[in-house]
This record gives structure tokens, sequence and C-alpha cells, in this order.
């Protein structure tokens, strides 16, 4: 039954992911507005829901490490699995405004989630905890990021050349919809994302349970990889309709609001303490994002080439093998 959970997920998170996709492009195309906007908002805001019902159900369930191990994981995933396997369909042109403020900006929500869940380091606490301050705090930091992206949206920079041609390539290759079917595409890739996201985690989680594995490990691989396979479907298969920078921004904006607004909700309405999410998996999210940077600024010209998505899938697959491990 399990097995036939997760397959039946993944059909559905394809069909959505297409959808999505065709939607959003569509929507971007006809008002004029900049693929990386609706890739950092619309897209990556849907593809984040489940990752939403997951950690917030868990915190209300009690069980912070599920809801923590969520986020930390699928950030995880998100930045090294899903750039690194997107890189492998086809290398991502990262533009300059990206790798300058949105790429750190989301090593930054790394950061701040590293300092807040260090109160027995930072403070002498008996124990680690995302209480309700750590919380709104971090749904401020959610705010400022929506209104940065809403003044990209408003006081788009001037494209330098290159970008222009790559941007009329892309958009010859976007099929322009009427609004109905755009709303309608949208609306039923979000429903097939979550439902899909659901019936797969669901399966994931009752196999690993079956085997007697703890929650902190079920959080940071089986449920966040779950919960990210509709940002890992709808990046590829923006990769594979030319749409770079809707799979670059759903990657980054779904970091972003994992961090700022899905543990800000789930602090605010719970604290959440820490016990099997350690500063070993904090750490490592915040390298990825120095690595995701790192790769964007150097060696082939803000391109994530198909040898870097390699050592990031590497990377991730060897993550994985040190949580085994220590298991």
């Amino acid at each position: 039954m399990n097995i036939l959970l997760l397959i039946g997920g993944l059909i559905l998170i394809l069909l959505g992911a297409n959808g999505l996709t065709d939607g959003a492009a569509s929507v971007a195309k006809s008002l004029r507005i900049p693929p990386i906007v609706i890739g950092l908002t619309v897209v990556a805001f849907g593809t984040s829901t489940p990752e939403l019902t997951v950690s917030v159900s868990s915190a209300l369930k009690g069980s912070a490490d599920i809801a923590v191990g969520n986020v930390v994981g699928s950030n995880l995933f998100n930045t090294l699995m899903i750039v690194g396997c997107t890189a492998l369909v086809a290398p991502i042109v990262i533009t300059r405004n990206t790798l300058r403020k949105e790429i750190p900006l989301c090593i930054l929500s790394s950061v701040v989630l590293l300092i807040a869940a260090n109160d027995v380091l930072l403070n002498h606490s008996s124990t680690n905890i995302l209480d309700r301050t750590d919380g709104l705090l971090m749904l401020c930091f959610f705010i400022i990021f929506l209104g940065y992206t809403l003044a990209i949206a408003s006081h788009p920079a001037p494209p330098s050349p290159s970008a222009v041609t790559h941007e009329m390539e892309a958009e010859a290759e976007i099929k322009e919809l009427p609004w109905w079917k755009s709303a309608l595409y949208i609306i039923g890739g979000l429903a097939a994302l979550v439902y899909g996201g659901q019936l797969f985690v669901n399966g994931a989680t009752g196999i690993a349970r079956g085997l007697g594995v703890s929650e902190s490990i079920i959080g940071l691989t089986l449920v966040a990889a779950g919960t990210s396979l509709p940002e890992l479907a709808t990046s590829i298969v923006a990769a594979f309709k030319k749409n770079p920078e809707i799979a670059i921004g759903n990657v980054i904006g779904s970091n972003l609001f994992n961090i700022f607004f899905i543990l800000g909700c789930s602090a605010s309405i719970t604290p959440l303490h820490f016990s099997g999410v350690t500063n070993f998996d904090l750490l490592s999210l915040v390298v990825s994002g120095i690595l995701l940077w790192f790769f964007g600024l150097f060696f082939a010209k803000r391109t994530i080439t198909r040898i870097e998505g390699s050592v990031m899938v590497l990377c991730y697959i060897a993550y994985t093998a040190v949580l085994i491990y220590k298991e």
C-alpha cells in the first residue's frame, strides 16, 4: 500500500509541476513580469505548500523534530539535489541580480536559523529551542523579503544585451494562454502538487517507521525529499522548457519561504525544541548555500554547469550517507 502511495503521489507531482510551470510562465509573459519574480513568489510558495502543511501539523502534534527536520532537510534537498539535477538536465544561467542579492539572502536565512537554534551555545540555556520570539522575527524577515520581491517587479533592472537575447529565445518557447486557462493550470497544478506530496510523504513515512527509523532522520530525509518533490519536478520541467529563472527562483524562494514563513509560523504557534536536528545539519545548510553562490560566481560565467550539478548531487548523497552512518 505504501508503495502505491509513493507511485500515485509521484505521478500527481509530475502532472502538477507541468501545469504550474505552463500557467506561471504564461502569466509572466502576458503581464511582462520578470520570470525570476514568478519563480520567487507564485511558484516557490505554491510548491512549498507541502512543507507548510507537514511542519505546522507536526508542530501542533508535538513532533518538533519532523517540523524542523522537514524544513532543514527540504532546503538542503532544494539547494543540492534540485539545483544539481536541474543542471544535469540543462545548465542553469543565473542572473547577476540573483547572484548578488537573492542567493546571499538565502544564505542569510540559514545563518539566522543557525543562530536562533543555538541557545545552549550562545545563551547557556538547557535546551535549544525556537520560541515565539524567534518565530515572529522570522516572519518579519519574510515580510522584508516580500517587499524586496515586489520592488523587483515594480522596478526591474535593465537587462544586458545577452540577457535580452536569452529572454527573447525563452519567451518564444512560452505559450501565452488565455487567462482562465492560466488560472486553471496554476490552481490545478498546485492542487496536484499538494495532494501528490501528501501521498508520497504518507507512503515514505509508513515505510520508514516500519523499518524503525527515528523521527529526525525521517524529517531530514524522506519527508524532506517527499515534500520537495514539487520543487524538483517544477525546476526540471522549467529547465526543459527553457525557463531557468523560474527554476532557480523556485529553489531560492522556497528556501526563504521554508525558513522565514514556515518555521516562523510553526514557532509562533508552539515553541520548537531541537533534539534530533543538530549543528551538523544546520551548518550543512549554510555550506550548501555558499556552494551554490560559489559555483554561480566562478568558473562558467554565472552558469551552473553539468559538472557542478554533479558535484552538488554527490554532496547531498554524502550528507545522507553521514546521517545514516550516525544513526
